[in-house]
């Protein structure tokens, strides 16, 4: 019974508290936290095997709250515990109650929803784009496998939520992977934010969900502390086992439990102030004297630590060129072509990368006989490192931001038009300062024949938008890389290798001729002159590097002396670029096979930004394409062949 007792008094004290920290920050979701109290006290202050003082400890069990409004809950809890808090892991402080009237201000570690590089590294990565979380958790299960590790991982996710799609994708793939070491525990509170959660998301109608995807589940009241952790000792029972089915949490919860005046519609987000908050302040009182009335003073939790950690060895990502590799594959023939897709390119880059860095895991989504990644599946020494996602692009992108989390280096593969469908993902990435890189095959027109179903067009504008922010870190949200050739995709998957933090490179269905060789070198934030001019600047990026190419050839017999630049990398030098326009007379074109808003509007900054003089033409696909034969076709019809640019400099010349 003092179990029962101490787990009350310590779930009604993290509600007082929600309460008021909620109040005092004028905005939060109390409600939504104290219809998890009682799951985040057994959680952290008995089941969990964790470090307050050290709160990211890599062999530590994790909590992902991707229902993260309730978040206050375990901010409650991480100050009663005194966890250490702070961006800087040498000058962290003990978390204390006092803390907690900082929450959602601009200088807290307390952020609105969870996010771990804000300074609270109890977590992994920031939630609250409703419908990730449990990915997320999947992914820090799969690499605590990979490394060997019994970490337990351990989720709460909304009723409401639970119908986003993710979830489904999620759950799928926490069955593929037989991942038994995640407990997706659902907090049915019975409200969302509008009113009442649909009839399907009842727990009567997810535990039969849960049932048919072939889960275990122990339906629970999540208020009682005994059915509370008898379902994570069953769990943790289990967590080690390959042969047993996963387990699943339904719990029924209380939206404002333990306060009857602020239960039911009407509070989500609306922390009670004034009288209101009194009421409900008052009324825990009274849940605490009617539930607590056998706790006696010597009743205490204890939190098991983690494992120790043994000390990693270096990682190295320095790999054979791409030559070395293709003879090593036998693939000299390929090399005699001197032609090859960039999207093969990366695919081989991938397998020199795994054989020398343990680190590196791949993801892809159904589709790696077309990126290639499937020749790092094939390699019977990297074969554990592949992880097939499916057809479930958004939970591979946040799968791998736990894998991320975990210390690996995920590439995650996919059509570059079908990561687009994971934008929100993406950026939630971004926002949790995760180490992904995500490479986009069959990207730009040239794909022709499938049509634009199957082309990624609006990918560029969109990870630029990423590219122009800056992250926890002080760089680019994203680098935006689109190499013209198999030299570059080779050498530029080895850059991402070494990068920490998010990068999306564009690979081609496309063969194209080799421009590079092996001795090439690469950086993020660089272009590379491929012919210098001096009438007009050709800024070209991906296939256009190849159509402006054979347009310098007509510009030559016009007597149009044009420098050819093969812009591969967004952000760029801006300077540097600015000073090659200048030498061209102020005159530039930007070519690019994609959406406008991308490559051109980028240029188009960096000369505004300026304030001199200069002249820019931006040509990119400025109509819906349709299928054609070829890539030729598809180029006529956008206006993009190296006649169409021959046009474009004679105008902007005023040639006749």
């Amino acid at each position: 019974m003092s179990f029962e007792a101490a787990v009350h008094a310590q779930a009604i004290e993290i509600d007082r508290l929600s309460l008021e920290m909620c109040a005092t920050a004028g905005s939060g979701h109390p409600t939504s936290a104290m219809s998890i109290g009682h799951l985040v006290t057994v959680l952290m202050f008995h089941a969990m095997r964790w470090s307050p003082d050290f709160p990211d400890y890599p062999t530590s069990d994790r909590l992902v709250l991707s229902e993260g409004h309730a978040v206050p809950a375990v901010y409650a809890a991480a100050a009663i515990l005194g966890v250490k808090v702070g961006k800087n892991p040498a000058e962290r402080r003990k978390l204390t109650t006092a803390d907690l009237s900082s929450l959602r201000a601009w200088e807290s570690e307390l952020d609105g929803h969870p996010n771990p590089m804000e300074g609270f590294p109890f977590f992994d990565a920031a939630t609250g784009s409703l419908g990730q979380g449990l990915s997320v958790a999947a992914g820090l299960a799969k690499a605590a496998r990979l490394s060997g590790m019994d970490r337990r991982i351990y989720c709460i996710c909304g009723d409401g939520e639970a119908r986003e799609g993710q979830i489904a994708e999620a759950l799928d793939f926490i069955i593929d992977h037989k991942l038994t070491n995640v407990l997706p525990i659902f907090n049915c509170n019975e409200y969302g934010q509008a009113g009442r959660v649909s009839e399907q998301q009842s727990p009567e109608r997810l535990t039969d969900k849960l049932k048919a995807c072939g889960f275990e589940v122990l339906s629970i009241d999540g208020h009682n502390p005994s059915q509370i952790k008898g379902a994570l000792d069953a769990f943790a029972a289990r967590a080690e086992s390959d042969d047993s089915k996963p387990i699943a949490v339904v719990a029924r919860t209380v939206k404002g439990w333990g306060a009857p005046s602020v239960q039911g519609g009407g509070w989500h987000g609306k922390p009670p102030t004034g009288e209101a908050l009194s009421k409900a302040l008052s009324e825990l009182d009274e849940r605490r004297i009617e539930l607590t009335s056998s706790l006696a003073s010597s009743d205490q939790f204890t939190i098991q630590p983690p494992a120790e950690v043994s000390t990693p060895e270096p990682k190295v990502s320095d790999i054979p060129s791409l030559t070395e590799t293709m003879r090593s594959l036998d693939m000299e023939s390929l090399i005699a072509a001197g032609r090859m897709a960039t999207r093969r390119a990366y695919g081989l880059a991938l397998r020199a990368l795994g054989q020398v860095n343990p680190d590196v895991v791949v993801l892809d989504a159904d589709v790696s006989n077309s990126t290639f990644a499937e020749t790092f599946a094939r390699d019977k020494d990297l074969a554990d490192r592949f992880i097939e996602c499916k057809i479930a692009e958004q939970n591979m992108v946040s799968v791998g931001v736990g894998l991320s989390a975990a210390g690996k280096i995920p590439f995650c593969s996919s059509f570059g038009k079908f990561i687009t469908r994971a934008y929100d993902q993406v950026e939630m990435a971004m926002n949790s300062g995760a180490n992904l890189k995500l490479v986009g095959s069959h990207v730009g027109i040239t794909l022709a024949a499938d049509g634009p179903s199957q082309m990624a067009l609006p990918d560029v504008a969109w990870f630029r938008s990423l590219a122009k922010v800056r992250d926890h870190r002080g760089n680019p949200g994203c680098y935006v890389l689109q190499p013209a050739d198999a030299f570059a995709a080779y050498a530029l998957t080895g850059v991402m290798a070494d990068y920490e933090g998010l990068c999306y490179m564009r690979t081609m269905r496309v063969d194209t001729e080799f421009i590079y060789s092996d001795e090439q070198v690469f950086n993020l934030g660089g272009f590379e002159v491929l012919s210098e001019g001096r009438d007009v600047a050709l800024l070209a990026s991906g296939y256009m590097v190849h159509e402006g190419n054979k347009a310098l050839e007509l510009l030559d017999r016009a007597g149009i002396s044009a420098t050819l630049v093969d812009m591969y990398s967004i952000p760029f030098d801006e300077d540097k670029l600015l000073d090659l326009i200048s030498e061209n007379n102020g005159y530039a074109i930007s070519l690019e096979d994609n959406y406008g808003a991308s490559l051109g509007s980028a240029v188009a900054d960096a000369l505004t930004a300026s304030g001199d003089a200069f002249t820019l033409e931006q040509m990119y696909v400025r109509r819906i394409p349709k299928s054609a034969r070829t890539t030729a076709e598809m180029l006529e019809m956008c206006g993009l062949t190296a006649e169409d640019v021959v046009k474009k400099v004679m105008q902007l010349l005023q040639v006749a």
